[in-house]
């Protein structure tokens, strides 16, 4: 008899385990990022490129970390990175819409690796 009681207790803790353990699994989708980007190669994207102001070398997003790139993005949309071009772009991005251009970015090589 116990254990047909504790069957049904065992499986609605495991399922509230798994539940609240979702989001933090959960990730981009790459196809939906690759649609987002459009903008990100007119920097990103050119080999060298070099930023007038402030000068320096414009990085490479291809194969960068995932975790990286959303940790990046949400400063910059938080204000909280001061690119006045990037705290644009994020600006405009929802949290999955950052999730979704992340798991793009992190799935392809650099331009060199083509």
């Amino acid at each position: 008899m116990k254990s047909a009681a504790l069957k049904p207790a065992t499986l609605l803790i495991v399922g509230l385990a798994l539940a609240a353990a979702a989001p933090a699994f959960a990730k981009g989708d790459p196809v939906a990022g690759k649609q987002l980007v459009w903008t990100c190669t007119g920097c990103h994207g050119i080999e060298d490129y070099k930023n007038a102001y402030p000068s320096y070398r414009v990085p490479k997003l291809g194969g960068q970390n995932e975790q990286y790139l959303v940790n990046a993005l949400t400063e910059y949309k938080k204000h909280e990175r001061s690119h006045p071009t990037m705290r644009a772009q994020a600006e405009s991005f929802s949290a999955q819409d950052i999730e979704n251009i992340a798991a793009y970015l992190s799935s392809v090589g650099t331009p060199s690796e083509k």
